[in-house]
C-alpha cells in the first residue's frame, strides 16, 4: 500500500469511526424514532463502530511487520462483518415495503428515502463485489463510510419532518383554539349592554316609535353579526365588519344620547381580516373611554392602504391608561392579536398614556388579504 492509499485509509476510517458515533448518539438520544428503528439504528451503527476499529486496528498493524498473522486475522472479521451492513438494511427494506403495503399504517419511508437506500445499499454491494476479488480495504472503508453517512442523514431528515409534523398540528391546534375564543367572544355579549338596548327600546316605544324602530334594526344587525362570527372559519371583508361596527355604534349611541361622537373615514375597504376582530376593539374603546363626567367621547376609525399592508386606527380621546400597568391584562386585545397573527398576518400596536386617550393600530399584510393580492 503505498504512502497516498495509505493517508485515505486513515483519512476514511476516521471519518467512519466519527459517524459511527454519531449515528449512535443521534439513534440513541433524539426523540420521536419509532421504538423498532431506534433499536436498528443502535444495532447498525453499533456494526459500523466495529467495523471502524477493525479498520484502525489493521492500520496500526501494518506498522508492525512482525504482527502478519493479526493483521489477517483483523481483516478476515473486517471482510465478514462488512456483509452485515448489507443484510440488515434488506431485511429493514423488506420489513418497510410490507408495512408500506398495509392499509391503515403510516408509510414509514418516502419514494426519495427509499431510492436513496437502495443506490447506498448497491454502492456497498459493488465494493464488496470488487473486494472479493482485489482486496482494498481504503475502497472498503470509504464504502462504508459512505453507507453510514447516508443512514446518519437519513435519521437527521426524520427528525426534521417530524418536527415539521408537530409544528403544522400545533398551528392547527391554535388556529382551532383561536376560532373556538372566538365564538366564546361572540357569545360573551355585556348582559348589561342587552339590558340597556332592551330598556331603551322600551322607553322609545312611546316617546319615538321611529327611534325605536331603527334601534331595534341596529340592535338586530348586532345580533345577527355576533352569531354569523360564531360559524365564521376564515377572514370576512373588511365591509362585513364595518356593518358591524355601525350598528353597535348606533345602539350606543342611542343609549349615550350626546355623550358619544363617531367619526367614520373608511375609503379603503378592499381587504379581509378575521371576524369579531375590529368590532370588540371599538367596544374596548367606549367601555374605557366613556367617563359622563369628562365630557363626550370622540372616536374616529380609519382605514388606509400603506407599504406594509391595509392599516385600520382606531382613536378615543378617553382617559387612556398606562401601557406599563401589568394589572390590567387586556385579554380581549391579547386574544385578537393571536388571531389576527395566526389567520392573516396581522398585528395590533397600542399607543397610550393617562390622560392621552388610546389608539389602536391594525396592520393586515397586502398577501394575506382578500382584495390586495
Amino acid at each position: 500500500m503505498n504512502s497516498w492509499s495509505f493517508f485515505f485509509y486513515v483519512f476514511i476510517s476516521g471519518a467512519l469511526l466519527l459517524l459511527s458515533i454519531l449515528g449512535l448518539t443521534a439513534a440513541v438520544v433524539l426523540p420521536g424514532t419509532d421504538r423498532r428503528d431506534r433499536r436498528f439504528f443502535t444495532a447498525l451503527f453499533t456494526v459500523f463502530l466495529i467495523l471502524a476499529g477493525l479498520c484502525l486496528a489493521d492500520i496500526v498493524l501494518r506498522a508492525y511487520p512482525a504482527a502478519v498473522t493479526a493483521g489477517r486475522i483483523i481483516r478476515f472479521f473486517l471482510s465478514l462483518l462488512s456483509l452485515l451492513p448489507v443484510l440488515m438494511l434488506v431485511l429493514y427494506l423488506l420489513r418497510c415495503c410490507r408495512e408500506n403495503r398495509c392499509k391503515g399504517r403510516r408509510r414509514r419511508l418516502s419514494p426519495k428515502t427509499f431510492y436513496a437506500f437502495l443506490a447506498a445499499l448497491f454502492l456497498l454491494a459493488a465494493v464488496l463485489t470488487i473486494h472479493l476479488f482485489i482486496p482494498v480495504y481504503p475502497l472498503l472503508a470509504a464504502g462504508l463510510a459512505v453507507f453510514a453517512l447516508v443512514i446518519y442523514g437519513f435519521i437527521w431528515s426524520e427528525q426534521i419532518r417530524q418536527y415539521q409534523v408537530l409544528r403544522q398540528e400545533n398551528l392547527l391546534r391554535q388556529q382551532e383554539i383561536a376560532e373556538k375564543q372566538s365564538g366564546i367572544t361572540a357569545l360573551q355579549m355585556r348582559p348589561h349592554f342587552i339590558y340597556n338596548t332592551l330598556m331603551s327600546i322600551y322607553s322609545l316605544c312611546n316617546q319615538d316609535p321611529g327611534k325605536a324602530r331603527q334601534v331595534t334594526k341596529d340592535f338586530t344587525t348586532y345580533l345577527r353579526n355576533n352569531y354569523k362570527a360564531i360559524a365564521s372559519e376564515s377572514t370576512i371583508p373588511f365591509t362585513a365588519e364595518l356593518e358591524h361596527i355601525h350598528a353597535y355604534l348606533a345602539v350606543e349611541q342611542t343609549l349615550f344620547e350626546d355623550m358619544l361622537f363617531v367619526e367614520y373615514d373608511t375609503p379603503h375597504t378592499d381587504f379581509h381580516l378575521p371576524a369579531l376582530s375590529l368590532q370588540p376593539i371599538v367596544e374596548n374603546a367606549v367601555k374605557h373611554g366613556m367617563n359622563p363626567y369628562s365630557g363626550p367621547l370622540h372616536i374616529l376609525i380609519r382605514t388606509q392602504d400603506t407599504d406594509s399592508g391595509s392599516m385600520i386606527t382606531v382613536k378615543d380621546d378617553g382617559p387612556g391608561f398606562d401601557p406599563s400597568d401589568s394589572s390590567k391584562p387586556h385579554v380581549t386585545l391579547t386574544n385578537i392579536q393571536n388571531r389576527m397573527e395566526m389567520m392573516c398576518g396581522g398585528k395590533i400596536e397600542i399607543l397610550s398614556g393617562t390622560g392621552d386617550g388610546t389608539l389602536v393600530k391594525v396592520t393586515i399584510p397586502h398577501n394575506r388579504t382578500g382584495g390586495n393580492s
